[in-house]
């Protein structure tokens, strides 16, 4: 009691699966409240002096998974050998990616470029790890050659498209600043489900693919993305190949560690290996956006849930 406004006594829940749709009947006022905004409209309905935007970030990370563990990758034109196995080439895409250009172009603003894979209220977050590099083309050329690609090569870049704000846009773009280096990319969209069984069955060489923190703890980020495949029932969601039996050993002391400090310690020694073996490639954090009639202030989550006992009500 007190803890929230509980301003709400009636709701009328109206599923509009078109998002164009959706936002049709806020501006022709059939609906007070709309969510999952797409983000070319976010804009214009901020011009408009009738409604309400509140926009925060997103309890989910967008990043690029690569196949390092593979000897020889599925979807590429290289044979014999797994170009993504080496550091110098992952370093090359990471170089090659203008992550604020894909804010500014293909998210309209509505992203937080981010150089790690979790939003900065999960523990374990680093300011200096989320940092991200300028788009350096010469020294993603350089480094390419010194691997043996002086020419580049072909690459398969398999996105969702019914997924995550813009995925295959971002998926386009990535292909884009990749073949500025000259890694030819091919991106293939299809549905998250044929993502994630792909994912889940490892069959994937170079994927895009979002990730949230219900736990807002970075154990859970390794649990699944980072420890080795199918050891101890972690790893399910590693599709990379990557495995390194001390990383394993840190991830599992920190189910049972309770010394918050040595906690964090590990968790810090687990991320500085994730970063500098770059088998995965982060690129933002998804920004939430919600849009109401003026009277009514719905709170933004991070974890994109509505919290109707948190919305306020002004005057008609």
């Amino acid at each position: 009691k007190g803890q929230a406004p509980l301003q709400i006594t009636e709701l009328i829940y109206l599923p509009i699966k078109s998002p164009a749709t959706r936002v049709a009947a806020l501006l022709s006022g059939e609906v007070d409240f709309a969510q999952d905004i797409p983000a070319q409209d976010v804009a214009r309905l901020k011009q408009d002096q009738r409604l309400r935007i509140n926009e925060g970030p997103e309890n989910r990370s967008i990043f690029l998974g690569l196949n390092v563990g593979g000897k020889e990758l599925k979807y590429s034109s290289v044979k014999g050998k797994n170009p993504l196995a080496d550091a110098r080439v992952r370093e090359a895409i990471h170089l090659a990616i203008d992550r604020d250009a894909i804010k500014r172009s293909v998210m309209r603003g509505l992203s937080i470029p981010s150089g790690m894979i979790a939003p900065s209220f999960v523990n374990g977050y680093s300011k200096a790890m989320a940092a991200y590099p300028k788009v350096d083309v010469a020294k993603a050329k350089k480094l390419l050659a010194d691997a043996g690609y002086p020419d580049g090569f072909d690459l398969t870049l398999h996105t969702s498209n019914d997924r995550y704000v813009n995925d295959e846009a971002i998926s386009t773009a990535i292909a884009g600043f990749l073949g500025r280096v000259g890694i030819k990319t091919s991106v293939v969209a299809r549905p998250i489900a044929q993502q994630s069984v792909a994912i889940n069955g490892a069959d994937i060489d170079f994927y895009l693919y979002g990730w949230g923190v219900p736990t807002y703890d970075s154990a859970y980020i390794f649990d699944f993305l980072v420890h080795t495949r199918g050891k101890d029932g972690r790893g399910p969601t590693n599709a990379t190949g990557f495995s390194n039996a001390a990383v394993d050993t840190d991830i599992v002391a920190l189910a049972s560690e309770a010394d918050k400090a040595k906690r964090d310690q590990t968790i810090a020694r687990i991320w500085d290996v994730v970063q500098k073996e770059r088998f995965y490639i982060p690129l933002h954090d998804q920004v939430i956006h919600f849009a109401s009639i003026k009277r009514i202030d719905v709170p933004v989550h991070p974890d994109n849930a509505v919290l109707f006992k948190d919305v306020k009500l002004g005057a008609k």
